[in-house]
């Protein structure tokens, strides 16, 4: 296994999660707790949520942590 990078870029499918459940942005930022453009940057891949941000949302949609947050392959 070879040496991991310093940082990992997290990407998640928090818009298409939106999207099923029909709520805004707004909505999901009150739900967890954060603001709207903390929703905002996470989306574009801007932020890295905490993990504890992180298993929230998966808890609001009722999903695994997995199933919504993933690595960007870097070697592509």
């Amino acid at each position: 296994m070879g040496k991991l990078p310093s940082t990992l870029k997290i990407q998640s499918k928090i818009h298409v999660c939106r999207a099923e459940k029909r709520i805004t942005q707004q909505e999901l930022a009150d739900a967890v707790g954060v603001t709207r453009a903390t929703i905002v940057s996470i989306e574009k891949g801007n932020y890295n949520p905490s993990l504890e941000l992180s298993f929230k949302i998966a808890q609001y949609f009722g999903k695994n942590i997995q199933d919504i947050f993933y690595v960007e392959d870097i070697n592509e």
